[in-house]
């Protein structure tokens, strides 16, 4: 079933009693012909935009309902024929659907950067550089005459050994 909203506006020269009969003449015409009626709103008499039939002044009555899609035809046809509906409206409501999934996000371009690793990308400026003069590899190695604690000794001190 479909979600509906009718807007009708009723002229005002009406009396009240009449006036009710023609909002639930309405409401009955729906669900004589299979739909149901969740609200009726009476927004009550308000000024007209511009004057439709001479008249300044309408009753403007909301009517929220759902049913099937040959429902809506019927309903502008008896408000067509009716000589106390100045103005009507209906139209089928959108709504979304609980049981649709969100759209993945879409994929991230070609062109886009990239994310920066741990390792930084050298660039031609870096490269241009010159190099620099190679470390000499003994002065890097312990002496035997070197007096450094062992690591294996450091790491006892540490674990309260």
């Amino acid at each position: 079933m479909n979600q509906y909203e009718l807007m009708y506006i009723i002229d005002t020269s009406l009396e009240d009693t009449a006036r009710k009969e023609l909002v639930d003449r309405i409401s009955a015409l729906i669900t004589k012909n299979g739909g149901e009626v969740e609200k009726v709103d009476e927004w009550g008499k308000r000024r007209l935009a511009y004057p439709i039939n001479y008249k300044n002044e309408g009753y403007y009555v909301l009517v929220n309902f759902s049913s099937g899609s040959e429902l809506p035809k019927e309903i502008e046809r008896v408000l067509q024929i009716s000589e106390d509906i100045l103005r009507y409206l209906v139209i089928r409501l959108e709504h979304k659907r609980s049981s649709v999934k969100p759209r993945p996000a879409p994929a991230r371009p070609a062109f886009a950067r990239p994310v920066e690793t741990e390792a930084p990308v050298e660039t031609e400026a870096e490269e241009a550089k010159e190099p620099e003069p190679a470390k000499d590899t003994k002065a890097a190695e312990p002496n035997e005459t070197d007096q450094t604690p062992a690591p294996a000794a450091a790491e006892t001190e540490e674990n309260g050994e």
